[in-house]
């Protein structure tokens, strides 16, 4: 197949030097359905990057589609601010009937603004205003978002240092297993409280994601999860646990903590909240932390109602029937998992390690500069996968929840033979 080269010319004289993902994919995309996108000359893509976890439903699902087609032909409210929809009506109930009733979880819904960072922004400044104090505990390898608080809680050095001033208020403790086993979890967490002389200001929050997919794919286990909860609640600091990647359904229940059985006191959310990509996040709070005073927080673009629509929509279609959509992510999960066994199984003196749950997986090599390569040949072969941790070190598998098991068979192979290929 000849592939010929895409005009980029007012993308690279008039776009910001900040854009990223269109280096690594250089090709002009045009459409999309399903699990597939299409350049402008028709090639055709498989796409294991899900709109970097927002597409968990696939590209243009048609039932989301649909719901969003006939809202807009009647000319629904397409931007509210906060008032009373009846989208957001839709929503919300649908929210507490399919996702919070049946799991038990008494939250209040904020709606603090249509990004994930805005989620985390509006989780750690009402930390902060319920416990009356300023620092919050992150882990490393952390990503919880580009503006300046969510940055204070990240970990990436090149991400921070884009913020051009001090990031203040935020101090990092190891994630699960940073430290190989060889310290017992939480043993300098629970020294630095303890020791008066030890610098770290009493926290007003832990802030934590159970998968680190930014970071590299590092998957906590419920047993450390656990006792992070058990470590907040007897030290007096909230738990926010940050689902903006892994929630809806990613890792196989709908909340990635779910599987560890802790209730977080505050759980941020966006990405495939919506359904459809569009964008949208919550904040989810016990109701006890419900603490804001009307009009303290707000955005412009929190009511933005197409997205209630096709989050709704998703919902009725996906989760009436949760247990079915998590049954089948899983195995579609071990389906990737057999397949990594098979390809660290024939290039074992270079894949360190593959990790991962439900469909969110991680190839990590022994050359960290190797998956730049590999995802770069997967690009050329047809098959769009991104790389992640704090050197680029890691393939990142990100398939829509959608996915098919042919499909997944397709990607897998591609993977195996960009593996081949760039040895």
């Amino acid at each position: 197949m000849t592939i010929t080269q895409p005009d980029l010319s007012v993308f690279e004289t008039l776009e910001s030097e900040v854009r990223s993902y269109c280096r690594g994919w250089p090709a002009v995309f045009d459409r999309a359905h399903g699990s597939r996108m299409y350049d402008e000359d028709g090639r055709e893509y498989l796409d294991f990057f899900a709109g970097a976890g927002s597409l968990n439903y696939g590209h243009n699902n048609p039932v989301l589609k649909r719901a969003l087609l006939d809202y807009l032909e009647r000319d629904g409210v397409t931007h509210g601010l906060d008032m009373s929809t009846t989208a957001k009506r839709a929503f919300l109930e649908s929210f507490r009937n399919l996702v919070l009733r049946p799991r038990d979880l008494p939250y209040k819904v904020m709606f603090p603004g249509p990004t994930g960072t805005n989620a985390v922004e509006s989780a750690l400044k009402l930390a902060r205003k319920v416990k009356g104090r300023e620092a919050v505990v992150s882990f490393t390898n952390a990503f919880h978002g580009m503006s300046l608080g969510s940055l204070a809680v990240t970990g990436n050095a090149f991400k921070r240092a884009g913020a051009g001033i001090p990031l203040v208020h935020g101090t990092p403790m190891p994630f699960d297993r940073y430290l190989d086993g060889r310290v017992p979890d939480f043993l300098w967490f629970e020294r630095l409280l303890e020791d008066r002389g030890s610098g770290l200001d009493r926290p007003a929050a832990v802030i934590v994601e159970t998968v680190q997919g930014e970071g590299g794919v590092n998957v906590a286990r419920p047993e450390w999860l656990r006792g992070l909860a058990e470590l907040c609640e007897r030290r007096d600091m909230l738990l926010i646990v940050d689902d903006i990647q892994m929630g809806c359904g990613r890792t196989g229940a709908f909340f990635s903590f779910e599987e560890a059985g802790i209730v977080p006191d505050v759980v941020t959310v966006s990405k495939s909240i919506s359904g459809y990509g569009l964008p949208m996040s919550l904040c989810l709070f016990k109701p006890e932390l419900d603490v804001w005073e009307p009009g303290e927080h707000n955005g412009t673009f929190r009511g933005n109602n197409p997205a209630f629509v096709t989050a709704t929509a998703a919902l009725r279609a996906y989760w009436t029937d949760g247990a079915a959509t998590e049954k089948q992510t899983r195995a579609r999960g071990e389906q990737v998992e057999r397949g990594l066994v098979s390809l660290a199984g024939e290039n074992p003196a270079d894949v360190k390690e593959y990790r991962g749950r439900g469909l969110v997986w991680g190839l990590e090599f022994h050359d960290k500069r190797r998956a730049s390569r590999v995802a770069r040949r997967a690009f050329e072969l047809g098959l769009l996968v991104e790389t992640s941790g704090p050197e680029g070190e890691v393939v990142k598998l990100l398939p829509a929840l959608t996915v098919t098991p042919d499909e997944l068979d397709e990607g897998l192979e591609t993977l195996a033979r960009a593996v081949r290929e760039t040895a």
